[in-house]
């Protein structure tokens, strides 16, 4: 087990990098992508409207369901990232809580309970994954799903072991990933420093694991669910079945057990 508390580095990394972080991802496709996996979920008997967002951000992954006439309630680990989230309402009727996905609260009954854009790889271990999915179990209605992605082997060996440089808003960022493609392994920690030159209080780093899909099966077994597909992300677009080598996330669809 890391000798680093994955609750307090995400919370200190997300607190640091809200300020650069709408910045950074402004090239993010957050309507085609939350659109392609509510689509996914549809398919799979997803009905209703409410949604549970864990690990919502600055709101990225909510806006476009807002827009789809959703009601939503979402939660993070980072105040500074809920404060961002929470100056885009404009009086829309959000509720915004402040938490760690690792024991979360019951705030609610939901159609759909997700965590996505790998929110979920800053856990560090097996045991944290299962206790998130558990979570968001306690807050599932009857007849709800649970969707969530994690990153691929593929997605380290590229995003964490190469340099990313975003310039936007006369503002420089840089994001470094320390990992060579050949020690990237299933299962293994993941690291990546991001600075800017001009912003030095900026400076941080992301710790990731790595969950293979015999592990996540098993974390959803163990959360008393059951999985009900998992798909492989290639340019945007969902595949049933997963490539590690190929697709950069795998998403997982999980309801009730029976």
């Amino acid at each position: 087990m890391p000798d680093v508390d994955s609750g307090w580095s995400a919370q200190s990394t997300y607190d640091i990098y809200a300020a650069a972080y709408d910045d950074f991802n402004h090239a993010y496709m957050n309507e085609r992508w939350t659109g392609r996996l509510l689509a996914t979920a549809e398919r799979a008997g997803l009905e209703g409207n409410r949604l549970l967002d864990v690990g919502c951000g600055t709101g990225l992954s909510f806006l476009p369901m807002l827009a789809r006439g959703w009601t939503v309630t979402g939660c993070d680990i980072s105040t500074a990232m809920l404060d961002l989230a929470r100056a885009k309402l404009d009086g829309r009727p959000v509720k915004l809580i402040a938490a760690d996905m690792r024991a979360l609260p019951e705030v609610g009954e939901f159609d759909l309970c997700w965590a996505v854009n790998d929110a979920l790889n800053y856990l560090l271990n097996p045991a944290e994954l299962q206790s998130a999915l558990e979570g968001m179990r306690r807050n599932l209605a009857p007849t709800g799903l649970i969707v969530f992605d994690v990153n691929t082997v593929a997605a380290y060996r590229r995003f964490f072991s190469s340099e990313t440089i975003v310039e936007i808003n006369g503002r420089r960022f840089v994001w470094k990933g320390l990992m060579s493609g050949r020690v990237v392994t299933p299962g293994g920690f993941n690291e990546a420093e991001f600075h800017s030159d001009e912003e030095v209080d900026l400076a941080h780093k992301h710790r990731q694991r790595h969950f293979a899909e015999d592990e996540v099966l098993a974390a959803i077994e163990s959360a008393s669910l059951e999985c009900v597909g998992v798909y492989g992300e290639s340019n945007g677009n969902l595949v049933l079945g997963l490539d590690e080598e190929d697709h950069t996330k795998a998403v997982y669809i999980a309801r009730l057990g029976l």
